[in-house]
């Protein structure tokens, strides 16, 4: 089975010895997404907008892939703060629909660059 590096300029560039996703068959992995702006790799403010680029980045991540959000099948979120859990959840109505995918949140002592949520995922392809 081949595996095939995912790439996409519409998603962040990666900041680190990784690729944006590996594709392994029909499973594709993505990386962990902070909340850059991938034309200028700034982070976004505020916790509401981090959390909409992240699913930004995932998104485009997803369709270089082949994909889409629809198509993921485990989401692990990372915040800085378990209070924003909320938000989170508003959030993935705007992107997800019924069924949605697994999901783990984590609380952590930080992230890169200061971010405030980061997100990676498993996605299926037929």
């Amino acid at each position: 089975m081949a595996v095939r590096v995912i790439h996409t300029d519409d998603a962040p560039k990666a900041i680190g010895t990784y690729s944006q996703a590996v594709r392994c068959g029909a499973t594709v992995y993505l990386a962990g997404q902070i909340a850059l702006d991938p034309a200028t790799m700034e982070l976004v403010a505020g916790v509401g907008p981090q959390i909409h680029r992240v699913f930004q980045n995932l998104q485009a991540v997803a369709r270089a892939a082949g994909g889409d959000l629809k198509d993921i099948v485990k989401l692990t979120v990372y915040l800085t703060d378990l209070g924003n859990f909320a938000l989170v959840n508003e959030s993935m109505a705007a992107y997800f629909s019924p069924p949605y995918p697994a999901r783990a949140a984590v609380g952590v002592a930080s992230l890169p660059r200061g971010a405030l949520v980061e997100m990676d995922a498993i996605m299926h392809l037929e």
